[in-house]
């Protein structure tokens, strides 16, 4: 059996964010094994792309622990924070998207941040994006998530004065390449507040708008 060696202090105490396992691809034993390991340090610990049946498993070892199906994170420790007054907007260019983006907008939340979703505003109609203008200036910073072309991250940083950080996303058809298409776009942007992550990283999308919104 693989020995698992973590540094102390924990993650949350060096860095600000979580300690998270990656679900997918690990059985139900591989990740407890690793959660109870993690869950001597201070911080919250998460596990990102779980589905129901090891969200059984482990919530049998762990009776904490919360499951946010949408976003497939599993928290098993939470520690209450006092929610930052400013807020992150979370953005989608359409309902697809919207794991990815849940994803993000969970992490920030157990992070202690208020987040606004702004969901189903893709360039498609971009009246929709104009109509939530209001809101979206009055966030420290967002994360849009988009398939596709990817663009909806480009108009969304030609709005607002702060950083973007941008997801693409695995949506779209046989030329999006499962997201290669938006994250080209993304990368290509000529706003440049706008800054990318990897395809479909909701988790590391979170954690990211939560150290700019927290000032770190």
């Amino acid at each position: 059996m693989t020995k698992h060696c973590f540094p102390e202090p924990g993650r949350y105490d060096r860095q600000g964010f979580p300690e998270a396992i990656y679900g997918e691809g690990k059985t139900s034993a591989q990740i407890i094994s690793i959660t109870r390991k993690l869950c001597g340090g201070s911080g919250p610990v998460m596990i990102t792309r779980a589905d129901n049946a090891k969200f059984k498993a482990v919530k049998k070892a762990f009776r904490s622990a919360v499951y946010y199906k949408e976003a497939r994170i599993i928290c098993v420790k939470q520690i209450k924070h006092r929610q930052t007054g400013t807020y992150i907007c979370i953005v989608t260019a359409g309902t697809t998207d919207i794991p990815v983006a849940e994803e993000a907008a969970v992490t920030a939340e157990l992070l202690g941040n208020k987040v606004e979703r702004i969901y189903d505003v893709g360039v498609a109609a971009v009246h929709r994006i104009l109509s939530r203008r209001e809101k979206l200036l009055g966030a420290t910073c967002a994360a849009v998530c988009a398939g596709m072309e990817g663009a909806l991250a480009s108009v969304v940083g030609g709005l607002v004065s702060y950083p973007v950080i941008a997801v693409p996303t695995s949506v779209g058809y046989g030329v999006s390449y499962k997201g290669i298409s938006a994250l080209l776009t993304m990368m290509n942007s000529c706003a440049p507040n706008v800054s990318v992550v990897n395809i479909d990283d909701g988790f590391g999308a979170g954690v990211i708008t939560s150290l700019i919104n927290k000032g770190c």
